[in-house]
């Protein structure tokens, strides 16, 4: 039986509308299932070996977190791509991500690092991890550190929905050993500027760090897009 860790660390099995759930998601990310197709209850239902009824649910979750959309009364359609709508998320970030540095850098400097010292372990001190969605987390955990030990639940809790509304397009970044190692160079950097309190070199940083993945993002993206649509259907 599948199992998957729980927010505890502990073991827990996986049912099969979450596992259809978790089946789907990857085939979005992985643009098996390109932005803009439509399909049926009932083609998932045959490919998942399932019944309508784990899978309907699966899709409802979809929904929820805004991957896929109803398009009729008998049809789905996986959501087309927005680049101004992920643009503006990135734009957002970068608010709530500078003024969260700011406050880092107000605080004691020793009441700062401590707050960093994962951060500096992984980024700086620890062996490079190869490209791939393991690292992606490790990025997606960095900027939300960051702006945890802020101090501000209410940026957090706003921080951790914009982290999962980007985790479709973000995890691209994590697949070019370039876009790695700017990102362990450019993590290191605002790291060592916040534990300096240099508090507007280490905004300037980090905006470029963010607006640089933006931009890069929204290449690899369309990369993407465009060799997956040149892919031949399956029978």
């Amino acid at each position: 039986m599948a199992t998957v860790s729980d927010k505890n660390g502990k073991k827990r099995p996986v049912g099969l509308a979450e596992r259809i759930y978790h089946a789907l998601k990857n085939d979005i990310f992985d643009f098996r299932l390109m932005p803009g197709a439509h399909f049926s209850e009932n083609e998932i239902s045959e490919r998942m070996a399932a019944s309508r009824t784990p899978v309907r649910q699966a899709l409802f979750w979809l929904e929820h977190e805004g991957y896929v959309q109803v398009y009729s009364r008998s049809g789905w359609q996986v959501k087309p791509f927005d680049f101004s709508y992920y643009e503006a998320l990135y734009d957002f970030r970068i608010v709530l991500e500078r003024e969260a540095v700011k406050r880092l850098c107000a605080m004691p400097p020793a009441i700062c690092a401590s707050h960093l010292t994962e951060l500096v372990s992984f980024w700086i001190d620890a062996d490079r991890m190869a490209p791939g969605k393991a690292l992606s987390r490790q990025d997606e955990a960095f900027h939300t550190t960051l702006v945890r030990a802020s101090g501000n639940a209410e940026m957090a809790r706003v921080h951790v929905e914009l982290t999962e509304k980007m985790r479709i397009i973000r995890h691209l970044d994590f697949t070019r050993k370039d876009r790695v190692e700017a990102t362990y160079n450019e993590h290191a950097q605002v790291l060592e500027a916040i534990l300096k309190q240099q508090t507007e070199e280490a905004q300037r940083i980090l905006t470029a760090h963010i607006s640089q993945s933006k931009a890069e993002v929204r290449q690899i993206t369309l990369h993407r897009l465009q060799q997956a649509s040149l892919q031949p259907v399956s029978p």
